[in-house]
Formats: C-alpha cells, sequence, structure tokens
C-alpha cells in the first residue's frame, strides 16, 4: 500500500448488519488510520436512555433524552488484546452492554432525534479532524464528512444480514433467536431509510459494495484496488 501518501477520511455507510464495522477496521489496520465507530456512539446513547427509563419498546422519550445528552460522555480506548478501540460511555466501558438486543431493538428511535444527531455529529467531526481516519456509520458519508476523499456504502441481502447478526450474537453468548432479528433488521432499515433527520442514504459519489456472496478477504482485495486508484488520482 502507499504508506507515504497523505492521510486522507475514508466513510463506509450502508445498512444494519452489513459488516461495516470489521470491514472498517480492517481498513483501519491495514492502512494505521484510526477506526470510529458511529453506531456505537448512537448505541452508547440508546443505553444511558434505557437506563434512566427514557427509552424502551422502540420508544424514545426526546424531550427527557435531550435532557440528559449534557451528561452523556463517550470515547473509546485501545484494547491492547483486539487492537481495536473499545467504547466507553462516562468511564464505563460497555462494549457488551450496547451489544444487547434490547439496544439494538430502541437505537433507530434514540437515533432519530435531531438533537442527539446534532451532537454526536460534532464530536464525530471533532475526532476525524486532520485525516487518516476509517469512520463506519449511516450518514458519515452524506453528513458527518461530505467532503471525505473515499466512501464506500455497503448492502447486502437481508436474509444475509439477519444470518450474520444471528451469529454474531450466538457467538457472543448473547440470547438471539433468527426470526426475531430478522424482523429488527427489516424495521432498522425502514426507520433510517425514512426518518426525516439525517436518513440513510448513498452519497452521489460513493461506491456501493454487495458483500452479500463476499469473504472478509475479498473485500479487502476490492477495497485495495480501490484505494490505490482514489489515492493516484491526487
Amino acid at each position: 500500500m502507499a504508506k507515504a501518501a497523505k492521510k486522507i477520511i475514508i466513510t463506509v455507510d450502508g445498512y444494519s448488519s452489513c459488516g461495516k464495522s470489521t470491514f472498517a477496521k480492517a481498513i483501519a489496520r491495514e492502512l494505521g488510520y484510526i477506526y470510529i465507530d458511529s453506531g456505537a456512539m448512537y448505541r452508547a446513547v440508546t443505553l444511558f436512555a434505557l437506563r434512566r427509563g427514557l427509552a424502551g419498546g422502540g420508544v424514545a422519550d426526546e424531550k427527557g433524552i435531550l435532557a440528559v445528552v449534557p451528561e452523556i460522555s463517550i470515547t473509546f480506548r485501545h484494547d491492547p488484546e483486539t487492537g481495536f478501540p473499545v467504547t466507553y460511555l462516562n468511564g464505563e466501558m460497555i462494549e457488551r452492554e450496547i451489544r444487547d438486543r434490547q439496544v439494538s431493538d430502541n437505537v433507530s428511535a434514540v437515533s432519530t432525534i435531531a438533537g442527539v444527531r446534532a451532537r454526536l455529529v460534532e464530536l464525530q467531526r471533532a475526532m476525524g479532524a486532520g485525516g487518516g481516519v476509517v469512520m463506519d456509520g449511516r450518514d458519515i458519508g452524506t453528513v458527518v464528512f461530505p467532503d471525505a476523499k473515499l466512501k464506500i456504502f455497503m448492502t447486502a441481502s437481508p436474509e444475509v444480514r439477519a444470518q450474520r447478526r444471528y451469529l454474531e450474537l450466538m457467538s457472543k453468548g448473547l440470547p438471539a433467536d433468527l426470526e426475531a432479528v430478522m424482523r429488527n433488521i427489516s424495521e432498522r432499515d425502514r426507520i433510517d431509510s425514512t426518518r426525516e433527520v439525517s436518513p440513510l442514504r448513498q452519497a452521489d459519489d460513493a461506491v456501493v459494495l454487495d458483500n452479500s456472496d463476499m469473504t472478509p478477504g475479498e473485500q479487502m482485495v476490492w477495497f485495495r484496488e480501490l484505494y490505490k486508484k482514489r489515492i493516484n488520482e491526487g
């Protein structure tokens, strides 16, 4: 890879359970970039809201959540065992808690709140200042970093995504039901694509990656060619 190349911002947007985080982490590791999981930030706010009784059943108390947003501090710390950052909420490591099904069932409702998105976009832009960052999410290439040098939009069939999410939960020892996971993914797709604030959409200059039938290794081969081409464009 062109290690001497100027460090750029790389955005990876797409539908839930497409493997965005795994892909973005692999890119960051290969390039020596910083990986920022924007989805984990929204999950952290959702966990906070659940603990305060401000969310549940797919419904969020917008007024109540906005009142406590100033109390929320989200940071990432390097995990020497995995080589990747893990999520902390007000100093508490919550990487496992934010992957729980209850958080998954409520994160879309919380993330549609304009004030929450505005605050997290502010934090994300600060984290990405200076380049050398890979960030994945729903609106990174359209809202957070619209001028990013390289934008990728990931997709895969709903069935493939549900199976991946189910296996991920099982591997972490978390309760999982494939039909419930499929319903959750379908509902998140609907909410993410139709929300008024920063809806999920492909940026005009994003390159689409449908990884339904691709292995992680094949995805990286695809990325290397794309990265080389984009860097050489100057």
